[in-house]
């Protein structure tokens, strides 16, 4: 019979093959008890398991430390590229306020020759500077540009101690500038001392960040945790801008610094040239605000142990001559300070002699005044004058003057060049006052190494323009 060709349309009906049939025939007579493919469903799973555990392993080791790593360079990279972006806002910014800075001075020899002063000062403490610079941005003991208010400017540093075996006493520092150049950083080296010697430190920095790094560092290395505060500066900021940004700053310390391993019963106040006018105007402000029992006090000058003023010129009124002699002209130091009807108001020691806020001086903590005997910048008179004002009012103060020692010796020459530092042993005798242990383990520490020879420190010391 001839075969017939099927459409596409049709299929054949399946039969049976003879294999077919036999498979049957077992399965029926008990053989085959259930029918499996050649991977199971179990088999195969545990097949792709194992195929995706080998990729794994190719990647991530079994022990995690890859991924741990990974996760660590990844967080150091985002943080380096907020530094830089950061770094980058800064330099514009300072770079704008520089030009509108220029506008105010025009074109005039003592600032210019004083510019110069200061370009070859900072080439012969170079040396230093690199290694404060390289501590200050690539140790862990630094946590850099912690956001303390809204303004651009509102940031600190801390530095912290590198043994925590109890809270840490601390210090807010105010660093100078003039009222114009300066940052946080400035106190780094200071700051790393004090940390050694177990005190937090807080640098609030009215203009730039360097100085607060070398006073950081001191501080850090005597076990002293260091936040060092920017904060607004003349062209940016006036010095009511100033005052503010340094009252948010320290409030931010008081308020939080036990997150960090700090004492809130034990802070210290420190500022240094302008950074101590501007403190100590902080200080008064704070204390007539408690006195009037004012709303939104944010903290309280109870909770500072002691102020200590370095170098500092407390009565401005006494002082527009002079600055004007060394190159800050009288018309930008007006504008600094909201011309001349304020100076009253931002001299603390004509504030301080009013009878009205009695009750204000009496809420004042311990204040230390240190100064230079040969002090061009701010004559020593300054602090003189300031500390039988507050003798005349009650206030507990103290005096110490150091002979022949210039603006700069007591806070950049002599902390750079080692060995025995006079400064911050006194200051630490004050904030570590009946610690024995402290003050033992200290006597057995290393001396402070130096950063800078002696013959470059020298020629700094004789054409530094502060």
């Amino acid at each position: 019979m001839q075969s017939q060709p099927l459409s596409s349309s049709t299929k054949p009906e399946s039969t049976p093959t003879m294999a077919s049939r036999r498979f049957e025939q077992q399965q029926q007579e008990g053989f085959v008890d259930e029918i499996k493919p050649i991977l199971s469903k179990d088999l195969s799973t545990s097949f792709n398991n194992n195929i995706k555990n080998q990729q794994r392993r190719r990647k991530v080791p079994s022990n995690g430390s890859y991924s741990t790593s990974a996760s660590q360079f990844l967080s150091r990279q985002q943080s380096f590229r907020r530094d830089v972006e950061h770094a980058a806002a800064e330099t514009f910014l300072l770079t704008r306020l520089s030009f509108t800075l220029l506008r105010y001075l025009g074109v005039g020899y003592r600032w210019i020759t004083k510019f110069i002063a200061l370009t070859c000062y900072a080439m012969l403490l170079m040396p230093g500077f690199l290694q404060v610079a390289y501590y200050y941005f690539f140790s862990k003991q630094v946590h850099r540009s912690i956001v303390y208010g809204d303004q651009p400017r509102n940031r600190l540093d801390l530095y912290l101690p590198v043994n925590f075996d109890g809270p840490k006493p601390v210090v807010a520092f105010v660093t100078g500038g003039a009222w114009i150049i300066g940052y946080k950083a400035w106190g780094s080296l200071l700051g790393r001392r004090l940390a050694e010697r177990d005190v937090i430190v807080a640098c609030i920095d009215y203009s730039y960040k360097a100085w607060g790094s070398l006073l950081g560092r001191r501080l850090a290395e005597r076990d002293v945790i260091v936040a060092c505060i920017d904060y607004r500066n003349f062209p940016q900021g006036t010095i009511s801008d100033m005052v503010q940004d340094v009252s948010q700053g320290i409030s931010y310390v008081c308020n939080n610094i036990a997150d960090y391993g700090g004492d809130p019963n034990r802070i210290y106040l420190v500022g240094q040239s302008a950074g101590a006018h501007i403190a100590s105007c902080v200080l008064v402000e704070q204390a007539i605000k408690e006195s009037r029992k004012g709303d939104g006090i944010s903290w309280s000058v109870s909770q500072i142990k002691a102020y200590f003023g370095i170098s500092g010129g407390y009565n401005i009124l006494n002082l527009v001559d002079h600055f004007h002699g060394r190159g800050l002209y009288r018309s930008i130091f007006l504008s600094i300070m909201e011309g001349m009807e304020s100076l009253p108001r931002f001299s603390p020691e004509v504030v301080v002699q009013d009878p009205s806020i009695k009750s204000a001086v009496s809420l004042l903590p311990r204040i230390v005044l240190l100064h230079g005997t040969a002090d061009c910048s701010i004559p020593s008179e300054a602090s003189e004058t300031f500390a039988d004002a507050l003798r005349k009012v009650g206030a507990q103060v103290e005096l110490i003057l150091y002979k022949e020692k210039t603006h700069t010796d007591l806070f950049l020459q002599d902390p750079l060049r080692g060995g025995k530092d006079e400064l911050l042993e006194d200051v630490l005798s004050i904030i570590q006052a009946g610690e024995t242990e402290t003050i033992a383990k200290d006597r057995e520490a290393p001396p402070i190494k130096r950063l800078v020879p002696e013959l470059m420190l020298q020629l700094a010391r004789k054409i530094s323009p502060f």
